[in-house]
Formats: structure tokens, sequence, C-alpha cells
């Protein structure tokens, strides 16, 4: 008969252990400003501009131009998480931060911890995201 493996913990249980000691994640006030400033230096990074096309370079202006798109798409996906990092911290102010926004009951916490300017209880987020 084989000897049963050692107990090993699991990833999750390590992530529980880290979620218990990061500072960040007992005070979310930290978390968001730190989350904010990173935004804000992501956003002040200036996008480059396509060069101007000559003649052959078609699949390297397309590259440009893809580049481009990719860098505004992801300049706005900033903008509006940093948005939401800014109401978050006004929802702290106002005394309303861990309510849902929408139906008023408590947002879990470990959706609080893994997104802390969540403004919507996990039930009304799947309303609000169909367009309810």
């Amino acid at each position: 008969m084989a000897a049963a493996a050692p107990h090993r913990p699991s990833r999750s249980a390590g992530a529980t252990i880290h979620r218990v000691t990061d500072p960040l994640l007992q005070d979310p006030r930290a978390a968001l400003l730190v989350e904010r400033n990173r935004l804000k230096a992501e956003i002040s990074v200036g996008i480059v501009a396509p060069d101007a096309m000559t003649y052959g370079s078609q699949a390297a202006a397309a590259s440009q131009v893809f580049a481009q798109q990719r860098d505004l798409a992801l300049r706005h996906r900033n903008e509006q998480q940093l948005a939401a990092i800014d109401a978050a911290l006004v929802r702290l102010d106002d005394g309303t931060y861990g309510r849902c926004v929408r139906c008023g009951r408590p947002i879990d916490p470990e959706r609080l911890d893994a997104l802390p300017w969540a403004a919507h209880c996990i039930e009304c987020q799947r309303i609000v995201t169909r367009g309810g």
C-alpha cells in the first residue's frame, strides 16, 4: 500500500493568507489610492501617432495604426477605471462605501477585496452589465 502524500496547502490557501496580511486589502482607501496613482501614471504616457506612410511601408503603417488604436482603447479603459476609483473614494468619504449603489445591500467583502472600486453587488452588476 502506498503512503499518503503529505498535505500541501493549495494555492488558494496561500492567497487567503496573503489577503489577510496584505495591508492594502485591510485599508480600501490605501488600495484605491495606489491604483489611482498607477492609472494616472499610465494615462500620462503619450500615445505615439503613426509615422507618415512611405511607398512600400503599408505593413509598417498598419502595425503603427493598430498599436495606436490599442493604446487609445487602453487609455479609455484606464480613464473609466479612474472614474470608478474616484467615485469609490467619494463613497468612502460619505459613508456609503461597501453598499451597492443600485439596491443598497452590502457588497460582498471578497468582491471589494478583488475590486475595491466596485459600486454594485454581484447580482446588480449582472443586471447592469446586461443593460438593465
